[in-house]
């Protein structure tokens, strides 16, 4: 039986915190989606500026497309 890399454990962790936080406010929103974009980011090893103003976009366009997922 193989191991779960731990990167990918905490990248399916860090997007289903984004998920299951939308936000009640737009700022809350980004606030939230800018999390989840930078974690996603360091989790990969990536830029954690552009991971979270993605994150952040994502989760506004998100909650703005589906008020009531949110």
């Amino acid at each position: 039986m193989g191991t779960f890399p731990i990167k990918s454990a905490a990248l399916i962790l860090a997007a289903c915190a984004g998920l299951s936080a939308c936000g009640d406010n737009p700022g809350e929103q980004a606030l939230y989606g800018a999390g989840a974009g930078a974690a996603g980011a360091a989790v990969l090893d990536g830029n954690l500026i552009t991971g979270a103003a993605v994150g952040a976009a994502a989760n506004l366009l998100y909650c703005q497309e589906n008020p009531r997922q949110c």
